[in-house]
């Protein structure tokens, strides 16, 4: 969420920033709700102050409160303006709430994905001697898929792994948690079902509310990623200066709804309504928040590049960038089935959008001063994802997939073979 404050003072740059992500605000009646609440409360204030020397006098000639009409009127008069003040903070709350975030300087100016930036290529893109073959054609000859079961128990966009692709979904979710721990990454479990204000704090709600599977009974609703459960571990709390950076690397089943994607990736584990992922949460001071999102892409840069996976890194541009996002590299791997690279991971820097949200501040040693810290996260990466990456660039003529050598100690094989059964 934007300062008000900063959007008063910066009234034309807010405007082209949203413009610039294709997005329209009317900020003009922003602005005019808050000047009437500024109004509202100088008034309230003048009317409490004659209260609190009216209470004086009534406590000096010993009178009582509730035959003073004067008191009474003076109160009446008071509750009102603060109702009143208490709608206008829901009106303006509401607009803040649907305003995105000003994209950093350095993010290029697009209407969409067209405009996004490569940065650069890593890895050789393995050359075959037949025709590659896409991930769900390769997984149901390994009897690793079913996908029809998996229709038939809870609609499209789901899917049943079993016999080596268990292992190997595993296999990879050991193997991301084990090297982000290495780069000092604190594992953590959270709940997958959180409140509405866990969803407002990271930017969900309400922008994507028809994208949430929500539990209606219980007012909660299922992780998009453990970044909301993860990123409100914090919320309403002050963190000081030297303990951060805060790492964190977690491992949790994610629900989408996908509802905009129709027609797009639905086959295989590319965009499913249920996948695992392991994700990456920092919480940084304002002032490390650009290098940290380098290092964020250079550690799961590690991932890929120790699966020996071909990749690339892109810039995203205004007009594809997240709501919640200042910054975003996406890290694309080579799929030689659908012959085109597919986003593996998004890395982002929020900046204070989502600390303002949820009010995590961090306090400075030297100032002892409060501010709103920064925060980043990016998957490391999304487990069908990767999952379908190996089967599509480890393909062989036969049928069989080659495991990556760094999986061969979690995986216990180093081939997948066709079976049946």
């Amino acid at each position: 969420m934007l300062d008000i404050k900063f959007i008063e003072k910066n009234i034309n740059f807010v405007k082209n920033a949203i413009l610039s992500r294709n997005i329209k605000i009317n900020l003009t009646k922003l602005l005019k709700l808050y000047h009437e609440k500024k109004k509202k409360v100088y008034i309230v204030e003048n009317l409490k102050f004659k209260k609190n020397k009216k209470i004086k006098n009534i406590h000096y000639k010993q009178n009582n409160f509730s035959k003073n009409t004067e008191y009474i009127k003076l109160k009446d008069t008071i509750k009102k303006h603060d109702e009143y003040i208490l709608l206008l903070e829901n009106k303006i709350k509401n607009i803040l709430l649907k305003i995105p975030n000003i994209p950093d300087e350095s993010v290029p100016i697009g209407k969409d994905h067209n405009s996004n930036k490569v940065i650069k290529f890593i890895g050789t893109k393995k050359i075959f001697s037949f025709i590659p073959k896409h991930h769900w054609e390769i997984g149901e000859k390994l009897n690793i898929f079913d996908f029809a079961r998996a229709s038939k128990i809870s609609g499209t966009r789901f899917t049943i792994i079993k016999n080596e692709g268990c292992v190997l979904e595993r296999a990879i979710a050991s193997f991301l948690i084990d090297i982000h721990k290495k780069n000092g990454y604190t594992e953590i479990a959270a709940p997958y079902l959180v409140n509405e204000k866990s969803m407002i704090g990271t930017g969900q709600l309400p922008k994507f509310k028809k994208e949430m599977f929500k539990c209606s009974l219980d007012n909660l609703y299922l992780i998009p990623t453990s970044e909301v459960s993860i990123t409100n571990i914090y919320r309403e709390e002050v963190l000081e200066e030297l303990s951060l950076p805060k790492k964190f690397v977690s491992y949790s089943a994610c629900f989408r709804r996908e509802s905009g994607s129709y027609g797009k990736d639905t086959k295989g584990l590319i965009r499913n309504h249920q996948f695992n992922k392991v994700e990456l949460v920092k919480f940084v001071s304002p002032s490390e928040s650009n290098k940290e999102l380098e290092i964020l892409v250079s550690d799961v840069s590690n991932v890929l590049k120790l699966l020996k996976l071909p990749f690339r890194i892109v810039l995203l541009s205004t007009g594809d960038i997240s709501f919640s996002s200042s910054k975003t590299y996406d890290l694309e791997v080579w799929f030689p089935g659908y012959k085109s690279y597919k986003e593996i991971s998004s890395c982002s820097n929020f900046k204070d959008f989502q600390s303002r949200r949820m009010n995590i501040k961090i306090k400075y040693t030297k100032s002892k001063k409060n501010d709103f810290l920064h925060t980043l996260n990016g998957s490391g990466v999304a487990i069908g994802r990767i999952f379908a990456a190996i089967l599509e660039n480890y393909q062989q003529k036969d049928g069989s997939v080659i495991i990556p050598d760094v999986l061969h100690k979690y995986t216990k094989f180093s081939i997948m073979k066709c079976r049946n059964g």
